[in-house]
């Protein structure tokens, strides 16, 4: 029953996002209920669509949790885009560098999107956890290094010649398998398998102990011997290594090869926005990235099809993310209110 309680915000907060977004094309002149079922068929009208829509919820399943496991120690993690982006740029590096037989090659070019993401994201940890640096500034500020840097070595050292900023392609060697005929390919498998392991490693292991007893009460945790500083650097490697896994599968599954990254910005946004909407378990962020992967499939389909703006698709999940936030500003203000009153009833 209290499994099934936690489900009752996400699920009012997307009913109002779609009630919202059909409102909002009633007053522009389109129809939302032909809008509604164009999103739907989009996705599960065809295997093809499904399977689309599985590759947009791949990314967004890794992204999703690397917010989570970070703010299950404290910490927010706004850098997914970069640590993405630079995990993208060391995948595609040894994917063309160097030709390995498949089952060195494959691990190989995973290892350098998690060490380059980890790595990027550990940084972050490291001035929090040594400096006091807040680590929304420093990731905001590192994505920014992240783009200009990565799209200065895909437009220019890792360059392939000719007239496309791009890599060479990777070898048959570094890439995913997919299934024949569609874009899905076993990126999608890895992203389960992160969120099972990311389960197991909060809630079955010491090191999730120590994680989530830093992000519940970092006083008692430091009273109790844990190293708080210590896991605030591992939890933001953890974390940016999640999000370069992101990276790594666009690379691997995708498009075998990397590109200038400006069409690529916004994942690692999307992640908070789905880590919130699961509240910040692997199973909810599977399925809350699997609504905002029906979303993306569907956004210019309705577009051509129901003569409705793609980006209402933004509005709707603006407005989840409105009522998700709203839940954890009413908790905090209702956590505020009994401390007060503990506070009273002691004195008394």
């Amino acid at each position: 029953m209290k499994s099934l309680s936690k489900l009752i915000v996400p699920v009012i907060a997307v009913i109002f996002g779609l009630l919202f977004g059909a409102v909002f094309m009633v007053i522009i002149g389109k129809d939302p209920i032909l809008a509604y079922q164009v999103l739907w068929n989009s996705s599960f009208g065809s295997m093809r669509g499904f399977f689309t829509t599985l590759v947009n919820t791949t990314p967004l399943i890794f992204t999703g949790l690397a917010v989570a496991f970070a703010f299950r120690t404290g910490l927010f993690n706004i850098g997914g885009d970069g640590q993405f982006l630079v995990a993208y740029t060391a995948t595609a590096w040894i994917g063309f560098i160097i030709q390995l037989p498949w089952f060195i090659h494959i691990p190989l070019a995973l290892l350098a999107g998690i060490l380059a993401g980890g790595v990027w994201g550990g940084f972050a940890g490291y001035l929090k956890a040594k400096l006091g640096v807040h680590e929304v500034i420093t990731s905001i500020m590192m994505n920014y290094i992240s783009l200009y840097l990565t799209s200065f070595l895909i437009g220019g050292p890792l360059m392939k010649p000719g007239p496309i900023p791009a890599t060479p392609r990777i070898f048959a060697s570094a890439r995913l398998w997919r299934i024949p005929g569609s874009r899905l390919n076993l990126g999608f498998l890895l992203a389960l398998l992160a969120a099972l392991l990311i389960y197991y490693l909060l809630w079955k292991t010491t090191i999730g102990y120590e994680v989530r007893a830093v992000g519940l009460n970092p006083k008692g945790a430091e009273n109790g011997g844990i190293n708080i500083a210590r896991n605030m650097v591992l939890a933001m490697f953890i974390s940016g290594a999640l999000a370069g896994l992101a990276g790594s599968v666009q690379v691997m599954g995708l498009q075998h090869r990397a590109y200038q990254p400006f069409g690529l910005i916004g994942l690692g946004f999307t992640g908070i926005a789905v880590a919130l909407l699961g509240k910040n378990h692997p199973a909810g962020i599977i399925l809350a990235a699997f609504l905002f992967g029906i979303l993306s499939r569907g956004a210019n389909e309705m577009q051509s099809m129901a003569g409705v703006p793609k980006d209402l698709i933004e509005i709707i999940q603006a407005i989840i993310i409105f009522f998700m936030a709203a839940e954890y500003v009413f908790t905090l203000i209702l956590r505020k209110k009994k401390k007060k009153k503990g506070v009273v009833a002691n004195v008394e």
